[in-house]
């Protein structure tokens, strides 16, 4: 991992982490917003249009806040609306490497720089990126998701909508809790440099796995009786957890197969139309373990676990 610093390519933590050996996770940099007229979003920062075809996200299958957008993108039908490249799984000395095909750059950190020669900071996926204006809107995948959410609706005719008003404030609470302990939590687990730091995350992250096993094994989604943008950033830990953070990150108290209630509800998430070919474990597996050597120093992918999440669910009846 790593960052830029006066426009070079730094191999080091692009958190930061203080004596108690807690993983610290910075904030993204870039928060401009795409709404469906081009004004500013909620957050009060540039706004951009939305047009089909003048964006391009650049994602890694491996990266749980990167595969956000791609499931929002299946799911308000924006195939054809914003164009995609994947990065390669294995992120080391350089960064995320990739084969641009808007401008021939090997790195994201080249894009970055191309949005702002000055920049300096993580270097991180998604990127929302302008062809127009040839810079990058957003690189903070929380409202990546949001504007995927309503900004093209006008143009696809596709309104579902996952941030309904009268949830907004329950789809916050349980976000916050979620990635707090549950998204980062595995991250504070895998990365802590102290034996406290460790379970302090560990301890935190099987607590609110307990809450969503009890909140699903009375109501359908996380939020009641409506899939919302909460289930679905939730389910982007949810489905790495027994291939990867269970091992990797040393989340081992148990797997999701071992809680009933959110392990049918994987399920049923994983089987929604489209959201299967978004998830690709040998990305995932690869990125992990071969990227992260302080962790796992020989760089060997395991070959299991046996995982089918194509079984039967039952989730309707809640």
């Amino acid at each position: 991992m790593g960052l830029l610093q006066r426009g070079k390519w730094v191999d080091k933590w692009y958190d930061t982490q203080k004596n108690d050996g807690e993983f610290r996770r910075q904030d993204s940099r870039f928060r401009n917003w795409l709404t469906a007229d081009g004004e500013a979003g909620p957050n009060g920062e540039q706004g951009f249009k939305a047009e089909k075809g003048r964006y391009h996200l650049y994602v890694s299958l491996a990266c749980p806040w990167a595969h956000r957008t791609l499931i929002f993108r299946e799911l308000k039908g924006l195939q054809d609306y914003i164009e995609v490249t994947v990065v390669d799984p294995i992120m080391l000395e350089n960064g995320w490497e990739l084969k641009d095909p808007l401008y021939g750059f090997e790195y994201v950190y080249q894009l970055y720089l191309k949005a702002d020669p000055s920049y300096e900071g993580r270097v991180t996926v998604p990127v929302l990126w302008d062809k127009q204006t040839q810079t990058i809107v957003s690189n903070e995948s929380a409202e990546i998701i949001r504007m995927f959410n309503t900004a093209f609706d006008h143009l696809t005719g596709n309104t579902t909508d996952y941030y309904p008003v009268e949830l907004q404030e329950t789809i916050n609470t349980v976000n916050k809790r979620v990635y707090d302990s549950i998204n980062n939590g595995v991250y504070l687990c895998g990365f802590a440099t102290t034996q406290v730091a460790y379970e302090k995350a560990f301890n935190a992250l099987f607590a609110s796995l307990d809450w969503v096993e009890g909140i699903l094994s009375e109501q359908r989604y996380l939020t009641g009786a409506q899939l919302t943008e909460a289930d679905w950033r939730l389910f982007t830990t949810l489905i790495r957890f027994d291939a990867v953070y269970f091992g990797h990150f040393k989340t081992n108290r148990q797997q999701i197969a071992d809680y009933p209630a959110i392990s049918n509800y994987l399920r049923e998430l994983f089987q929604f139309k489209g959201i299967a070919d978004t998830v690709n474990f040998e990305h995932i597996k690869t990125h992990y373990y071969a990227s992260h050597l302080t962790i796992n120093p020989t760089g060997i992918v395991p070959v299991g676990p046996l995982q089918d999440f194509m079984q039967a669910h039952n989730r309707e009846k809640l």
